[in-house]
């Protein structure tokens, strides 16, 4: 059972969240090549080299999708625009077909009753940007802050919320160090200026919406609590090293104005020159807080090259992406970021959720009790953050619909809703049907 609205502080807002790429179809109403569409044509790189470019062709069918959102009683839909629909070349002329469907987008949104929560990137970078070095470029704050500029002008009198980036570490770890997204770099110097130039580029937007008046403005980071896998001082030391890089650099240079020390550590000889001066930008004032979080990981000392750690599976029930389930990982994330970052300002869990293998479509809907145990298990954990004094002021669930998830292509499902990719049916799944009946407003 998933607990009732009225379990919830009066206010508490409860959401879902997709983005632009996943569900969008990029192919559609004059949106720009992307580094993902170049990605994904490189073999090995994305299971059976699958695209955005119909995804959910959520770009024609975004009036059935939002009354899905509003027929389960959430409160708010936090979706993100593409950089190369807005603008195809990363700069320059705008396209009008892509400003208009955002504008429909947001209206329709206002129109059901619905908040409209942006996110101005989420990960598809123009491709003629991406020639240009991308985010190993310190010019792309500029670029990105002239982006927001462009959209914020067309949809910041009616958005109820806006965060610049995506989850950094994504943008700039995962893709920049680890190679497994888009642009698929391994090289520790571009991580580490893409570490710097994503967090440049979210404090310049800030200052960009600050200027146009646009209200409610936040971060949104993702968080993965590591854990040591066993209790030698090495398997300590690593463990704290992951969550310096993974946790502890985004949080501390948007909301504190500083990075780890133990991330700087292997980072600071690969930095730009100058990056110190930088970091009054990096924290400019937001309104809120976001937290995106969906596992924990073992981490063991790994005797290679810095930052010397290892994942270690681990022993708890997964998901489809092999997981962990650990919900008392978000209770201590949202201690910690009340204690050390946001000190009182709302705080907002804008992901959480799970991948779950497919299951066929019964009579209009798929059985998937696994996702509803896991949104209650998490849920569990925010009323006891409430109750030990989190400034906690709403819930995301990822996803609304079954997508593109990336480098794994269509396989892995977060949805609340099953689609069929070849037909583009939708079908609730009962967990959504759960959902709907534990926010209806006369429970």
């Amino acid at each position: 059972m998933l607990p009732a609205r009225s379990q919830f502080p009066e206010g508490f807002l409860f959401g879902t969240a997709t983005s632009a790429y996943q569900i969008e179809g990029h192919g559609f109403g004059g949106a720009g090549r992307t580094h993902w569409d170049d990605f994904a044509a490189t073999p090995g790189n994305v299971v059976r080299a699958e695209t955005g470019a119909r995804a959910c062709d959520h770009y024609h069918r975004w009036p059935q999708d939002l009354d899905l959102i509003r027929d389960a009683n959430l409160d708010a839909y936090r979706f993100s625009a593409s950089w190369a629909r807005v603008l195809p070349e990363g700069r320059g002329t705008p396209n009008p077909e892509g400003l208009d469907f955002y504008d429909r987008l947001v209206d329709g949104m206002l129109e059901r009753g619905l908040k409209p929560a942006l996110t101005l990137y989420h990960w598809e970078l123009p491709s003629a940007l991406a020639d240009l070095g991308g985010w190993r470029n310190r010019d792309i704050a500029g670029w990105f802050a002239d982006y927001t500029d462009v959209l914020m002008r067309r949809l910041g009198d009616r958005t109820w919320s806006v965060a610049p980036i995506n989850e950094p570490w994504c943008v700039a770890w995962l893709s920049h160090f680890m190679g497994v997204h888009a642009p698929g770099v391994r090289d520790i110097r571009a991580a580490a200026r893409a570490m710097h130039h994503v967090l440049l580029a979210h404090g310049r937007a800030i200052q960009t919406m600050r200027g146009l008046g646009v209200q409610n403005l936040g971060a949104v980071c993702n968080l993965e609590w590591a854990d040591p896998v066993d209790d030698t001082p090495e398997a300590a030391a690593a463990a704290a090293r992951y969550d310096a890089i993974y946790n502890r650099w985004f949080l501390g240079g948007i909301f504190n104005g500083a990075y780890p020390d133990l991330a700087l550590e292997g980072l600071a000889p690969h930095l730009p020159q100058g990056w110190q001066d930088d970091m009054e930008t990096i924290s400019t004032p937001v309104d809120w807080c976001g937290l995106n979080y969906y596992t924990r990981k073992l981490i063991g000392p790994d005797p290679g090259p810095w930052p010397h750690f290892a994942e270690i599976d681990g022993p708890l029930p997964k998901t489809q992406m092999g997981w962990e389930i650990y919900p008392q990982g978000l209770e201590k994330f949202l201690l910690r970021c009340e204690a050390e970052y946001s000190r009182g300002l709302p705080v907002y869990i804008t992901e959480n959720g799970m991948a779950s293998a497919e299951v066929p479509v019964v009579e209009g809907t798929v059985d998937d009790p696994e996702r509803v145990d896991y949104l209650a298990l998490h849920l569990a954990a925010a009323q006891r953050a409430l109750a030990q004094g989190v400034n906690l002021k709403g819930y995301f669930i990822w996803s609304m619909l079954d997508n593109y998830e990336w480098s794994l292509g269509y396989e892995k499902r977060f949805g609340l809703v099953h689609v069929d990719f070849d037909s583009l049916q939708r079908s609730p799944k009962a967990s959504y049907h759960a959902l709907a009946r534990a926010l209806a407003r006369n429970r």
